[in-house]
């Protein structure tokens, strides 16, 4: 069965590539070394130091399988790729909208590479949705877990997707 691909911009992969790469040079190797270290000080049942490393280590090699997990179903949204005309909103846009008076700035990208709180919201999450091919000067409302909201599309811009 073959896995679903996963939408992603250009610059996510990248990102994402460069955090596994650092992953598998630099951090399993501290980690492997951490471990070592940390068996070498005697008695395992009672080796808190030993405990973290391994929790460490198991959670830096989760990581790492997600990533490459990711990377393996990644499709590169390039921009002959992106549906709809060159000023709407699709994935890799950046926009500001105005929610109530306050502006806020968006970049939407795929799931695999949502950052809500560093203004990377996903294709897939009801703004990323509620503004999916919509224009500047557009309003909309985008169903979220907190209620409904108005948003009005100040600016989009696609030069980078």
């Amino acid at each position: 069965m073959e896995k679903e691909k996963i939408e992603i911009t250009s610059e996510g992969h990248e990102r994402l590539q460069a955090e596994l790469k650092n992953l598998l040079d630099i951090e399993r190797p501290k980690i492997i070394e951490a471990v070592a270290d940390a068996r070498s000080h005697g008695d395992l049942r009672e080796n808190s130091a030993y405990d973290a490393a391994r929790q460490d280590q198991a959670m830096i090699e989760k990581r790492i399988s997600d990533l490459e997990a990711t990377l393996r179903n990644a499709v590169v949204i390039t921009p002959d790729k992106v549906q709809g005309s060159p000023d709407s909103i699709g994935l890799g846009s950046k926009v500001i909208v105005d929610f109530g008076g306050e502006e806020e700035n968006f970049t939407i990208v795929g799931a695999a590479e949502a950052r809500p709180a560093q203004g990377f919201i996903s294709n897939a999450s009801p703004i990323g949705k509620a503004l999916d091919g919509r224009r500047k000067g557009e309003s909309v409302k985008a169903n979220t877990p907190g209620g409904l909201i108005d948003l009005t599309i100040k600016s989009v811009d696609n030069s980078r997707r």
